[in-house]
Protein backbone atom coordinates (compact mmCIF):
# COMPACT_ATOMS: atom_id res chain seq x y z
CA UNK A 1 0.00 0.00 0.00
CA UNK A 2 1.28 3.29 -0.67
CA UNK A 3 1.40 5.95 2.01
CA UNK A 4 2.85 9.58 2.13
CA UNK A 5 5.80 7.53 4.41
CA UNK A 6 7.20 6.29 0.77
CA UNK A 7 8.33 7.82 -2.12
CA UNK A 8 6.33 7.61 -5.10
CA UNK A 9 8.46 5.96 -7.44
CA UNK A 10 5.85 4.50 -9.55
CA UNK A 11 5.90 7.41 -11.49
CA UNK A 12 9.17 7.11 -12.30
CA UNK A 13 9.04 3.26 -13.13
CA UNK A 14 6.67 4.25 -16.01
CA UNK A 15 8.86 6.94 -17.51
CA UNK A 16 12.09 5.44 -16.86
CA UNK A 17 11.19 1.93 -19.01
CA UNK A 18 9.22 4.39 -21.48
CA UNK A 19 12.58 6.09 -22.28
CA UNK A 20 14.15 3.24 -23.06
CA UNK A 21 10.98 2.43 -25.67
CA UNK A 22 10.78 5.73 -27.31
CA UNK A 23 14.20 5.98 -27.23
CA UNK A 24 14.59 2.70 -29.49
CA UNK A 25 11.65 3.82 -31.66
CA UNK A 26 13.28 7.81 -32.06
CA UNK A 27 16.68 6.29 -32.89
CA UNK A 28 15.27 3.57 -35.48
CA UNK A 29 13.72 6.30 -37.22
CA UNK A 30 16.70 7.97 -37.61
CA UNK A 31 18.58 4.96 -38.69
CA UNK A 32 15.47 4.73 -41.79
CA UNK A 33 16.22 8.57 -42.96
CA UNK A 34 19.59 8.47 -42.89
CA UNK A 35 19.16 5.25 -45.10
CA UNK A 36 16.66 7.16 -47.48
CA UNK A 37 19.73 9.96 -48.01
CA UNK A 38 21.69 6.88 -49.47
CA UNK A 39 18.61 4.62 -50.84
CA UNK A 40 15.43 6.80 -51.44
CA UNK A 41 13.91 4.10 -52.78
CA UNK A 42 13.32 3.11 -49.51
CA UNK A 43 10.05 5.36 -48.79
CA UNK A 44 8.81 2.43 -50.64
CA UNK A 45 6.97 5.04 -52.62
CA UNK A 46 4.64 5.59 -49.85
CA UNK A 47 3.69 9.30 -48.57
CA UNK A 48 4.06 8.61 -44.75
CA UNK A 49 7.24 7.17 -45.34
CA UNK A 50 9.41 9.54 -47.17
CA UNK A 51 12.04 11.53 -45.78
CA UNK A 52 9.75 14.91 -45.16
CA UNK A 53 7.50 13.45 -42.71
CA UNK A 54 9.54 10.73 -41.16
CA UNK A 55 11.91 13.65 -39.98
CA UNK A 56 10.10 15.43 -37.85
CA UNK A 57 8.45 12.73 -35.86
CA UNK A 58 12.25 11.49 -35.59
CA UNK A 59 13.21 14.75 -33.90
CA UNK A 60 10.30 14.33 -32.06
CA UNK A 61 10.54 11.12 -31.15
CA UNK A 62 14.03 11.43 -30.17
CA UNK A 63 13.65 15.00 -28.42
CA UNK A 64 10.51 14.72 -26.52
CA UNK A 65 9.45 11.08 -26.15
CA UNK A 66 12.92 9.60 -25.22
CA UNK A 67 14.63 13.03 -23.69
CA UNK A 68 11.19 14.41 -22.03
CA UNK A 69 10.14 11.12 -20.42
CA UNK A 70 14.14 11.15 -18.86
CA UNK A 71 13.31 14.20 -17.65
CA UNK A 72 10.45 13.53 -15.95
CA UNK A 73 11.69 10.52 -14.59
CA UNK A 74 14.42 11.99 -13.47
CA UNK A 75 13.09 15.08 -11.85
CA UNK A 76 10.62 13.49 -9.94
CA UNK A 77 13.31 11.01 -8.27
CA UNK A 78 15.56 13.90 -7.66
CA UNK A 79 13.39 16.26 -6.72
CA UNK A 80 11.65 14.07 -3.92
CA UNK A 81 15.11 12.72 -2.74
CA UNK A 82 16.69 16.11 -1.99
CA UNK A 83 13.46 17.13 -0.90
CA UNK A 84 12.94 14.28 1.46
CA UNK A 85 8.85 14.81 0.51
CA UNK A 86 6.55 12.47 -1.84
CA UNK A 87 5.33 14.30 -4.62
CA UNK A 88 2.51 16.72 -4.40
CA UNK A 89 0.12 15.12 -5.99
CA UNK A 90 0.33 11.46 -6.71
CA UNK A 91 -2.99 11.99 -9.40
CA UNK A 92 -1.43 14.74 -10.97
CA UNK A 93 1.65 13.15 -11.55
CA UNK A 94 0.05 10.01 -13.27
CA UNK A 95 -1.88 12.50 -15.50
CA UNK A 96 1.65 13.52 -16.25
CA UNK A 97 2.96 9.96 -17.59
CA UNK A 98 -0.64 8.93 -19.43
CA UNK A 99 -0.88 12.62 -20.78
CA UNK A 100 2.53 12.49 -22.14
CA UNK A 101 2.45 9.16 -23.58
CA UNK A 102 -0.97 9.99 -25.41
CA UNK A 103 0.75 13.15 -27.06
CA UNK A 104 3.93 10.84 -28.12
CA UNK A 105 1.38 8.79 -30.19
CA UNK A 106 -0.69 11.51 -31.21
CA UNK A 107 2.45 12.65 -32.47
CA UNK A 108 3.79 9.37 -33.52
CA UNK A 109 0.03 8.72 -36.11
CA UNK A 110 -0.18 12.97 -36.99
CA UNK A 111 3.22 13.65 -38.62
CA UNK A 112 3.35 10.58 -40.97
CA UNK A 113 0.24 11.47 -42.11
CA UNK A 114 1.51 15.49 -43.12
CA UNK A 115 -0.14 17.08 -40.44
CA UNK A 116 2.40 19.67 -39.56
CA UNK A 117 2.50 23.29 -38.20
CA UNK A 118 5.90 22.97 -40.20
CA UNK A 119 7.81 24.48 -37.09
CA UNK A 120 10.87 23.31 -36.07
CA UNK A 121 10.28 21.22 -32.71
CA UNK A 122 6.79 22.33 -32.75
CA UNK A 123 5.14 20.71 -35.45
CA UNK A 124 2.04 19.52 -33.58
CA UNK A 125 -1.13 20.80 -34.57
CA UNK A 126 -3.30 23.02 -32.15
CA UNK A 127 -5.35 20.16 -30.42
CA UNK A 128 -2.33 18.82 -29.37
CA UNK A 129 -0.84 21.57 -28.45
CA UNK A 130 -3.74 22.45 -25.54
CA UNK A 131 -2.66 18.58 -23.96
CA UNK A 132 0.96 19.52 -24.20
CA UNK A 133 -0.20 22.74 -22.47
CA UNK A 134 -2.20 20.85 -19.87
CA UNK A 135 0.32 18.10 -18.93
CA UNK A 136 2.98 20.58 -18.71
CA UNK A 137 0.79 22.57 -15.94
CA UNK A 138 0.22 19.08 -14.08
CA UNK A 139 4.18 18.74 -14.33
CA UNK A 140 4.92 22.11 -12.66
CA UNK A 141 2.26 21.81 -10.34
CA UNK A 142 3.81 18.60 -9.05
CA UNK A 143 7.42 19.95 -9.02
CA UNK A 144 6.93 23.15 -7.61
CA UNK A 145 4.51 21.49 -4.99
CA UNK A 146 7.09 18.96 -3.93
CA UNK A 147 9.70 21.91 -3.72
CA UNK A 148 7.04 23.77 -1.42
CA UNK A 149 6.74 20.66 0.99
CA UNK A 150 10.14 19.66 1.20
CA UNK A 151 11.17 18.60 4.59
CA UNK A 152 14.74 20.36 3.93
CA UNK A 153 15.41 24.20 3.92
CA UNK A 154 17.38 23.63 1.18
CA UNK A 155 16.82 23.17 -2.43
CA UNK A 156 19.56 21.78 -3.76
CA UNK A 157 21.01 22.92 -7.56
CA UNK A 158 19.71 20.49 -9.44
CA UNK A 159 15.89 21.29 -8.73
CA UNK A 160 16.82 24.60 -9.66
CA UNK A 161 17.59 23.49 -13.29
CA UNK A 162 14.48 21.36 -13.17
CA UNK A 163 12.57 24.30 -12.05
CA UNK A 164 13.97 26.60 -14.78
CA UNK A 165 13.55 24.16 -17.34
CA UNK A 166 9.64 23.72 -16.52
CA UNK A 167 8.89 27.49 -16.44
CA UNK A 168 10.88 28.33 -19.56
CA UNK A 169 9.81 25.24 -21.99
CA UNK A 170 5.98 26.68 -20.65
CA UNK A 171 6.88 30.14 -22.15
CA UNK A 172 7.86 29.02 -25.19
CA UNK A 173 5.79 26.39 -25.83
CA UNK A 174 2.20 28.76 -25.29
CA UNK A 175 3.75 31.88 -26.84
CA UNK A 176 4.88 30.36 -30.29
CA UNK A 177 2.41 27.78 -30.54
CA UNK A 178 -0.31 30.79 -30.65
CA UNK A 179 -2.85 30.28 -33.33
CA UNK A 180 -5.60 30.52 -35.08
CA UNK A 181 -7.32 27.59 -36.16
CA UNK A 182 -9.28 27.02 -39.31
CA UNK A 183 -10.21 23.40 -38.62
CA UNK A 184 -9.82 19.78 -36.84
CA UNK A 185 -6.35 19.58 -37.70
CA UNK A 186 -5.05 22.68 -39.25
CA UNK A 187 -4.04 26.25 -38.07
CA UNK A 188 -2.29 29.23 -39.10
CA UNK A 189 0.26 31.13 -36.66
CA UNK A 190 -0.62 34.50 -35.14
CA UNK A 191 2.80 35.82 -36.43
CA UNK A 192 4.12 36.15 -40.34
CA UNK A 193 6.69 36.70 -42.15
CA UNK A 194 10.38 37.53 -40.47
CA UNK A 195 8.24 37.63 -37.02
CA UNK A 196 7.28 34.23 -37.39
CA UNK A 197 10.89 33.20 -37.70
CA UNK A 198 12.42 35.33 -35.23
CA UNK A 199 9.91 33.92 -32.63
CA UNK A 200 10.33 30.10 -33.71
CA UNK A 201 13.64 30.55 -33.30
CA UNK A 202 13.15 32.06 -30.22
CA UNK A 203 11.62 28.65 -29.21
CA UNK A 204 13.74 26.40 -31.10
CA UNK A 205 17.12 27.76 -29.69
CA UNK A 206 15.65 27.49 -26.24
CA UNK A 207 13.99 24.44 -26.89
CA UNK A 208 17.64 23.07 -27.37
CA UNK A 209 18.73 25.33 -24.00
CA UNK A 210 16.39 24.46 -21.60
CA UNK A 211 14.56 21.25 -22.81
CA UNK A 212 18.38 20.07 -24.26
CA UNK A 213 20.27 21.49 -21.73
CA UNK A 214 18.88 23.37 -18.19
CA UNK A 215 17.52 19.69 -17.57
CA UNK A 216 19.89 17.46 -18.58
CA UNK A 217 21.96 19.45 -16.03
CA UNK A 218 19.48 19.10 -13.65
CA UNK A 219 20.18 15.27 -14.54
CA UNK A 220 23.81 15.85 -14.17
CA UNK A 221 24.19 17.95 -10.76
CA UNK A 222 22.34 14.62 -9.09
CA UNK A 223 23.39 11.84 -10.73
CA UNK A 224 27.50 12.24 -11.45
CA UNK A 225 28.08 13.53 -7.56
CA UNK A 226 25.65 10.17 -6.84
CA UNK A 227 27.34 8.26 -8.82
CA UNK A 228 30.64 9.54 -7.77
CA UNK A 229 30.19 9.46 -4.35
CA UNK A 230 31.53 12.80 -4.12
CA UNK A 231 30.33 16.29 -3.59
CA UNK A 232 29.84 18.40 -6.24
CA UNK A 233 33.13 20.46 -6.77
CA UNK A 234 32.00 23.76 -6.18
CA UNK A 235 28.43 24.28 -5.18
CA UNK A 236 28.90 28.45 -5.38
CA UNK A 237 30.24 27.44 -9.37
CA UNK A 238 26.62 25.89 -10.13
CA UNK A 239 24.82 28.31 -8.52
CA UNK A 240 26.30 30.90 -11.14
CA UNK A 241 26.25 28.30 -13.81
CA UNK A 242 22.66 28.30 -13.45
CA UNK A 243 21.86 32.24 -13.07
CA UNK A 244 23.94 32.77 -16.11
CA UNK A 245 23.21 30.34 -18.63
CA UNK A 246 19.54 31.08 -17.95
CA UNK A 247 19.90 34.53 -18.34
CA UNK A 248 22.20 34.10 -21.87
CA UNK A 249 20.66 31.28 -23.39
CA UNK A 250 17.13 33.41 -24.01
CA UNK A 251 19.21 35.70 -26.20
CA UNK A 252 20.97 33.10 -28.56
CA UNK A 253 17.77 32.09 -30.93
CA UNK A 254 18.62 34.98 -33.93
CA UNK A 255 22.05 33.14 -34.65
CA UNK A 256 20.00 30.60 -36.84
CA UNK A 257 18.43 33.14 -38.64
CA UNK A 258 22.04 34.76 -40.36
CA UNK A 259 21.91 36.14 -43.60
CA UNK A 260 17.98 35.90 -43.73
CA UNK A 261 15.44 38.84 -43.83
CA UNK A 262 15.24 38.71 -39.91
CA UNK A 263 17.11 42.88 -39.04
CA UNK A 264 20.77 42.67 -39.01
CA UNK A 265 21.33 43.69 -35.36
CA UNK A 266 19.06 41.15 -33.87
CA UNK A 267 21.43 38.89 -35.92
CA UNK A 268 24.24 40.26 -34.55
CA UNK A 269 23.25 40.35 -30.78
CA UNK A 270 22.26 36.60 -31.24
CA UNK A 271 25.87 36.01 -32.40
CA UNK A 272 27.22 37.86 -28.96
CA UNK A 273 25.05 36.13 -26.57
CA UNK A 274 26.24 32.83 -28.47
CA UNK A 275 29.67 33.97 -27.88
CA UNK A 276 29.22 34.49 -23.74
CA UNK A 277 27.33 31.76 -23.38
CA UNK A 278 30.72 29.50 -23.81
CA UNK A 279 31.69 30.79 -20.33
CA UNK A 280 28.58 29.54 -18.10
CA UNK A 281 28.52 26.34 -20.27
CA UNK A 282 31.83 25.21 -19.81
CA UNK A 283 31.88 26.59 -16.58
CA UNK A 284 29.23 23.44 -15.77
CA UNK A 285 31.21 21.10 -17.38
CA UNK A 286 34.74 21.87 -15.24
CA UNK A 287 32.63 22.01 -12.48
CA UNK A 288 30.94 18.35 -13.42
CA UNK A 289 34.19 16.63 -14.37
CA UNK A 290 36.15 18.27 -11.68
CA UNK A 291 33.38 16.27 -9.33
CA UNK A 292 35.06 13.34 -10.24
CA UNK A 293 38.49 14.58 -8.00
CA UNK A 294 39.65 12.18 -5.55
CA UNK A 295 37.40 9.17 -7.49
CA UNK A 296 38.92 9.52 -11.10
CA UNK A 297 40.19 5.79 -10.34
CA UNK A 298 36.24 4.64 -10.56
CA UNK A 299 36.14 5.52 -14.06
CA UNK A 300 38.37 2.43 -14.95
CA UNK A 301 35.66 0.07 -13.51
CA UNK A 302 32.36 2.04 -13.60
CA UNK A 303 30.46 2.18 -16.76
CA UNK A 304 28.06 4.46 -15.81
CA UNK A 305 30.19 7.01 -14.47
CA UNK A 306 32.16 6.54 -18.18
CA UNK A 307 28.69 7.51 -19.50
CA UNK A 308 27.71 10.48 -17.71
CA UNK A 309 31.60 11.61 -17.21
CA UNK A 310 32.09 11.41 -21.47
CA UNK A 311 28.36 12.88 -21.49
CA UNK A 312 29.61 15.87 -20.36
CA UNK A 313 32.71 15.94 -22.78
CA UNK A 314 30.42 16.22 -25.70
CA UNK A 315 28.61 18.94 -23.29
CA UNK A 316 31.64 20.86 -23.63
CA UNK A 317 32.56 20.09 -27.27
CA UNK A 318 28.81 20.56 -28.36
CA UNK A 319 28.86 24.37 -26.15
CA UNK A 320 32.43 25.37 -28.00
CA UNK A 321 31.02 24.54 -31.81
CA UNK A 322 27.74 26.16 -31.24
CA UNK A 323 29.29 29.78 -30.08
CA UNK A 324 31.63 29.16 -33.03
CA UNK A 325 29.11 28.11 -35.11
CA UNK A 326 27.15 31.11 -34.68
CA UNK A 327 29.93 33.62 -35.77
CA UNK A 328 28.70 35.70 -38.91
CA UNK A 329 31.89 34.58 -41.13
CA UNK A 330 32.13 30.96 -39.90
CA UNK A 331 28.20 30.63 -40.64
CA UNK A 332 28.85 31.43 -44.01
CA UNK A 333 30.40 28.11 -44.01
CA UNK A 334 28.19 25.71 -42.01
CA UNK A 335 24.66 27.26 -42.69
CA UNK A 336 22.61 24.80 -44.39
CA UNK A 337 25.33 22.30 -44.55
CA UNK A 338 25.32 19.02 -42.93
CA UNK A 339 28.24 20.56 -40.38
CA UNK A 340 24.53 21.99 -38.85
CA UNK A 341 23.22 18.16 -38.53
CA UNK A 342 27.04 16.66 -36.67
CA UNK A 343 27.02 19.62 -34.32
CA UNK A 344 23.35 18.81 -33.37
CA UNK A 345 23.88 15.05 -33.03
CA UNK A 346 27.10 15.41 -31.08
CA UNK A 347 24.93 17.61 -28.55
CA UNK A 348 21.59 15.08 -28.86
CA UNK A 349 23.53 11.77 -28.59
CA UNK A 350 26.87 12.85 -26.92
CA UNK A 351 25.27 14.64 -24.41
CA UNK A 352 21.36 14.27 -23.95
CA UNK A 353 21.19 10.59 -24.38
CA UNK A 354 24.53 9.75 -22.97
CA UNK A 355 23.33 11.53 -19.49
CA UNK A 356 20.33 9.48 -19.92
CA UNK A 357 21.39 6.62 -20.05
CA UNK A 358 23.87 7.07 -17.29
CA UNK A 359 21.13 8.25 -15.14
CA UNK A 360 18.84 5.53 -16.41
CA UNK A 361 21.41 2.73 -15.51
CA UNK A 362 21.94 4.38 -11.49
CA UNK A 363 18.05 4.65 -11.15
CA UNK A 364 16.77 1.35 -12.91
CA UNK A 365 18.04 -1.30 -10.32
CA UNK A 366 17.12 1.14 -7.43
CA UNK A 367 13.51 1.46 -8.58
CA UNK A 368 13.11 -2.32 -8.93
CA UNK A 369 15.41 -3.64 -5.53
CA UNK A 370 17.99 -4.60 -7.16
CA UNK A 371 21.91 -3.48 -5.83
CA UNK A 372 22.85 -3.10 -10.05
CA UNK A 373 21.77 -3.63 -13.34
CA UNK A 374 21.89 -7.60 -14.78
CA UNK A 375 25.25 -7.18 -16.69
CA UNK A 376 27.87 -4.27 -15.66
CA UNK A 377 29.83 -6.32 -18.80
CA UNK A 378 26.54 -4.95 -21.23
CA UNK A 379 27.31 -1.62 -19.77
CA UNK A 380 30.11 -1.09 -20.88
CA UNK A 381 29.74 -3.04 -24.31
CA UNK A 382 26.74 -0.08 -24.42
CA UNK A 383 29.16 2.91 -24.04
CA UNK A 384 31.80 1.91 -26.06
CA UNK A 385 29.13 1.30 -28.89
CA UNK A 386 27.62 4.38 -28.65
CA UNK A 387 30.98 6.28 -27.98
CA UNK A 388 32.01 4.78 -31.06
CA UNK A 389 29.03 5.27 -32.84
CA UNK A 390 28.88 8.97 -31.84
CA UNK A 391 32.49 9.97 -32.86
CA UNK A 392 31.69 8.05 -36.50
CA UNK A 393 28.57 10.36 -36.95
CA UNK A 394 29.88 13.94 -35.97
CA UNK A 395 33.44 13.32 -37.57
CA UNK A 396 31.47 12.18 -40.74
CA UNK A 397 28.96 15.10 -40.83
CA UNK A 398 32.04 17.50 -40.13
CA UNK A 399 34.26 17.00 -42.98
CA UNK A 400 30.64 16.57 -45.29
CA UNK A 401 29.56 19.96 -44.15
CA UNK A 402 32.98 21.52 -44.53
CA UNK A 403 32.93 20.49 -48.19
CA UNK A 404 29.18 21.37 -48.97
CA UNK A 405 29.87 24.57 -47.64
CA UNK A 406 33.12 25.17 -49.90
CA UNK A 407 31.83 23.33 -52.86
CA UNK A 408 28.46 25.82 -52.78
CA UNK A 409 30.58 28.87 -52.63
CA UNK A 410 33.31 27.94 -54.93
CA UNK A 411 33.71 30.00 -57.46
CA UNK A 412 35.97 30.16 -61.63
CA UNK A 413 37.17 33.31 -62.16
CA UNK A 414 34.31 34.40 -64.46
CA UNK A 415 32.26 34.33 -61.68
CA UNK A 416 30.26 31.16 -62.05
CA UNK A 417 30.12 28.30 -59.91
CA UNK A 418 32.77 25.78 -59.85
CA UNK A 419 30.53 23.00 -58.99
CA UNK A 420 27.06 21.95 -59.43
CA UNK A 421 24.54 21.29 -56.42
CA UNK A 422 24.31 17.94 -58.48
CA UNK A 423 28.02 17.09 -57.44
CA UNK A 424 27.78 18.74 -54.25
CA UNK A 425 25.43 15.77 -53.25
CA UNK A 426 27.32 13.26 -55.12
CA UNK A 427 30.07 13.94 -53.20
CA UNK A 428 28.19 13.57 -49.68
CA UNK A 429 27.40 9.68 -50.28
CA UNK A 430 30.51 8.54 -48.69
CA UNK A 431 29.76 10.46 -45.75
CA UNK A 432 26.49 9.34 -45.60
CA UNK A 433 27.55 5.86 -45.19
CA UNK A 434 29.35 6.41 -42.24
CA UNK A 435 26.56 8.84 -40.61
CA UNK A 436 24.97 5.55 -41.18
CA UNK A 437 27.60 3.13 -39.66
CA UNK A 438 27.33 5.52 -36.30
CA UNK A 439 22.90 5.47 -36.19
CA UNK A 440 23.39 1.98 -36.69
CA UNK A 441 25.92 1.58 -33.93
CA UNK A 442 24.00 3.87 -31.35
CA UNK A 443 20.92 2.40 -31.97
CA UNK A 444 22.50 -1.17 -31.21
CA UNK A 445 23.57 0.26 -28.13
CA UNK A 446 19.96 1.09 -26.85
CA UNK A 447 19.23 -2.50 -27.82
CA UNK A 448 21.54 -3.90 -25.39
CA UNK A 449 19.92 -1.53 -23.09
CA UNK A 450 16.84 -2.68 -23.44
CA UNK A 451 18.11 -6.45 -23.07
CA UNK A 452 19.80 -5.73 -19.60
CA UNK A 453 16.56 -3.32 -18.51
CA UNK A 454 14.50 -6.57 -19.59
CA UNK A 455 17.01 -9.22 -17.52
CA UNK A 456 16.85 -6.36 -14.60
CA UNK A 457 13.70 -5.79 -13.69
CA UNK A 458 11.48 -9.32 -15.03
CA UNK A 459 11.07 -11.01 -12.00
CA UNK A 460 12.04 -8.28 -9.92
CA UNK A 461 9.21 -6.53 -6.93
CA UNK A 462 9.16 -2.87 -7.58
CA UNK A 463 9.61 -1.13 -4.50
CA UNK A 464 9.64 2.52 -2.80
CA UNK A 465 12.06 3.85 -0.86
CA UNK A 466 10.77 5.04 2.61
CA UNK A 467 11.49 8.74 3.59
CA UNK A 468 14.08 9.48 6.06
CA UNK A 469 12.57 11.28 9.22
CA UNK A 470 12.95 15.08 9.07
CA UNK A 471 16.01 14.85 11.53
CA UNK A 472 18.54 16.14 9.08
CA UNK A 473 19.21 13.03 7.17
CA UNK A 474 20.75 12.91 4.14
CA UNK A 475 19.00 12.36 0.23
Amino acid sequence: METQSTYNYKVVRQFAIMTVVWGIVGMLVGVLIAAQLIWPELNFETPWLTYGRLRPLHTNAVIFAFGGSALFATSYYAVQRTSHARLFSDGLAAFTFWGWQAIIVLAAITLPLGITTSKEYAELEWPIDLLITAVWVAYAVVFFGTILKRKVPHIYVANWFFGGFILTIALLHVVNSLEIPVSLWKSYSVYSGAQDAMVQWWYGHNAVGFFLTAGFLGMMYYFIPKQAGRPVYSYRLSVVHFWALIFTYMWAGPHHLHYTALPDWTQSLGMVFSLVLLAPSWGGMINGIMTLSGAWHKLRTDPILKFLVTSLSFYGMSTFEGPMMSIKTVNALSHYTDWTIGHVHSGALGWVAMVSIGSLYYLIPRLFGKTEMYSVGLITAHFWVSTIGVVLYIASMWIAGVMQGLMWRAVNADGTLTYSFAEAVKNMYPYYGIRLLGGVLFFSGMLIMAYNVWKTVSGAKAQDAAIPAPAGARA
